[in-house]
């Protein structure tokens, strides 16, 4: 490890650190635009000027600069700071005066290093140059005359998000960064590029001109559009949702987030759910909660009761919901809606085990069933690093854009039985390989096969979900041994739907079908009964994602209208069928989960023990499909989205609609 010396004070540095690393380890703040840790040096703003000895007598870029033994680092010397103003000065020459009405003011690094590090005059009086607004799709919002040439969002587009769609254009004054024949960026962590985006360059074109952000309560939260669980931070004025930004963690998201996470939340303010209704006569009218709660007293369900919970519910809401069914007698509960029914009697064998960060090791990886881009976006950029270290990935399942080199293997499961052999010498003789389940091999029935498969090529198995709820349903025990089918035969009096929109209803025709949710979906549309309830911004709750890590979210913004939060809508509904649940309050409620389920009381990965013997007769058969046909609608919040609806029709089907207008 290198000694170095910074403004003085002498401390080691890792190999391989560059001088701007090294300042910062020894507590100084370096200004930078281009530079940024998770992509590649660029060395363009020429901000993080330092002074080194020995070396040439003129400032240096530390952020391209390594560190090396013996060498004394001045951040503060007169030099160093003339070159900063003169470099802010030609950085400022061509920026237009837009502060007062540009989205990024009150939260932009030019402005912030501006005041710090700039002279505060200009001597510059020639004309400004202007540069025409790009089109990057119905996401970002550009005003590249503000750009400033760092290229964060090309090596985004290129390095992280493997879609090769923001480049540069022309040289020197005429250089000008934007998409390839203007066309909209159509991968699915686009907007990433307006986080990194050091100036105003690249804004959000939803969120344009609705806020500034001294105005915004901020809340930290969880995602539920993915079964990923990514970090992030609710902003919200009054009780209305502005934005989403994503919260730095390594170990989940990183500090990326997925467009349908960053801007479905436009639809928690439309088609929401906010009166309780009842059908009559064919028509669902608005009624009191006392009249709803005494038409389901009145259906006398006993233990004929049953509970399906949807994609989005948190642990809480299941875990009342069951309480209210074991209180009646009934073990009718179910989270898988679409109809699945694996084993679940093993929680390792239905997990992410080699974790998120853990993926990013694989030296091979056979996905099965999984369209990653659009189950799990993050883990698709994981796999990405995966493959720029050197693994090789082979695919069983239809053909997508997988960002990497892949190998696609055929849709029929019955490939997993018959490898072919220079797939099996890719795993051979590897220590941290991984077999990847995705929704498309569990609804084919391949769960059993892709384990068999993960024993013999010798590799971690892991399950992919799509599905937010659905780790926390499994560890509370909220599944039935035959899937949904078993709820059908049952033939149930009532049947709570908890934020359940993609379950067949019409399997249920001779129920009382209670629907307590926060949006007018398919769900809703089905129901005898609707108990309005609020959506995850709306409500503290705890999620835990695809590799089993439990995490908690905050309550933002009060719920509209009558809406109640989840678990407070069930002890009502148990003092009205005459049950003792065992708790009053959320803290009563989370403890007795917590005592039960002692792991759903901890943040961090459960464990799950040991994955279960490997049955190497297990076989599977038939093609697979993809259960996600629209990466943009697939849950209520985001088909109620108008910017989601329009990335929709814009950037998956705008061919189609094309060609139908012609």
């Amino acid at each position: 490890m290198p000694t170095v010396k910074v403004d003085g004070q002498e401390i080691e540095v890792p190999d391989g650190a560059t001088v701007l690393q090294a300042c910062e380890l020894a507590g100084k703040e370096i200004p930078r635009f281009c530079y940024h840790e998770r992509l590649s040096i660029a060395g363009n703003c020429r901000m993080c000027l330092v002074e080194v000895k020995p070396g040439p007598p003129k400032p240096q870029a530390s952020c391209a600069l390594p560190a090396t033994e013996g060498q004394e680092i001045r951040t503060d010397s007169e030099m160093v700071k003339t070159a900063r103003e003169g470099v802010m000065e030609f950085l400022l020459i061509n920026h237009p005066l837009d502060c007062p009405i540009c989205d990024q003011g009150g939260e932009c690094d030019l402005q912030d290093q501006a005041m710090a590090y700039g002279r505060g005059a200009t001597r510059y009086h020639e004309n400004k140059r202007a540069v025409t607004e790009k089109y990057m799709g119905p996401l970002i919002k550009t005003i590249m005359t503000r750009c400033i040439h760092c290229t964060r969002c090309v090596r985004f587009s290129e390095e992280i998000a493997g879609v090769d769609e923001i480049g540069a254009l022309y040289r020197g004054e005429d250089m000008q960064i934007t998409t390839y024949l203007e066309q909209a960026a159509k991968h699915e962590l686009s907007a990433n590029v307006i986080d990194l985006c050091p100036v105003g360059a690249l804004t959000s074109g939803p969120y344009a001109y609705e806020s500034r952000p001294w105005e915004l309560k901020k809340t930290l939260g969880i995602d539920v559009s993915d079964a990923v669980g990514s970090n992030i931070r609710i902003d919200s004025r009054g009780r209305e949702v502005l934005r989403v930004l994503p919260r730095i963690n390594d170990d989940v998201n990183e500090e990326w987030i997925s467009d349908k996470a960053r801007y479905q939340v436009d639809g928690l303010v439309r088609r929401r759910l906010d009166k309780v209704f009842i059908r009559k006569r064919g028509k669902l009218e608005a009624a009191s909660w006392e009249d709803a709660f005494k038409k389901i007293a009145a259906a006398k369900p006993g233990k004929s009761i049953a509970a399906i919970a949807g994609d989005l519910v948190d642990c809480e809401t299941m875990f009342a919901a069951k309480a209210l069914l074991k209180a009646s007698g009934s073990k009718l509960m179910e989270s898988r809606q679409t109809g699945m029914d694996y084993d679940v009697s093993n929680l390792a064998a239905v997990n992410f085990n080699s974790t998120f960060a853990g993926i990013e090791e694989s030296q091979a990886v056979l996905i099965v069933g999984s369209h990653v881009r659009w189950e799990a976006p993050l883990i698709n950029v994981r796999l990405r690093k995966a493959v720029k270290r050197g693994a090789k990935v082979f695919v069983v399942g239809p053909e997508w854009d997988t960002t990497y080199p892949a190998e696609f293997l055929g849709d029929d499961a019955s490939v997993l039985s018959n490898l072919p052999q220079h797939v099996r010498d890719a795993f051979d003789g590897k220590d941290n390989t991984a077999v990847i389940l995705g929704a498309g091999g569990f609804a084919a029935g391949a769960h059993g096969a892709a384990m068999a498969a993960a024993s013999s090529l010798g590799a971690t198995f892991n399950a992919l979900h799509t599905a937010a709820a659905r780790m926390g349903a499994l560890m509370l025990g909220f599944a039935s041994e035959g899937g949904i089918a078993d709820l059908v035969s049952a033939k149930p009096k009532v049947v709570l739907a908890l934020g359940a929109d993609e379950v067949d209803w019409s399997q249920f025709d001779g129920s009382l079908k209670v629907y307590i949710g926060h949006h007018g979906d398919k769900g809703a549309h089905a129901a005898d009964i609707i108990l309005p309830a609020s959506a995850y911004t709306e409500k503290a709750g705890t999620y835990v994602n695809t590799e089993g890590r439990v995490q908690m979210s905050d309550k933002a913004i009060f719920a509209p209208g009558d809406a109640r939060e989840d678990w407070t809508i069930l002890r009502a509904l148990a003092d009205a069928l005459g049950l003792s649940v065992g708790f009053d309050s959320f803290d009563e409620l989370r403890a007795v989960m917590a005592s039960e389920v002692p792991a759903l009381g901890v943040e961090g990965l459960a464990d799950y023990g040991m994955m279960p013997a490997s049955s190497d007769g297990s076989s599977a058969s038939g093609a697979i499909g993809y259960p996600i046909k629209d990466f943009y609608l697939t849950n209520p919040i985001a088909r109620a989205s108008v910017v989601m609806q329009r990335c929709s029709d814009e950037l998956l089907h705008g061919d189609e609609i094309k060609e139908a207008a012609e």
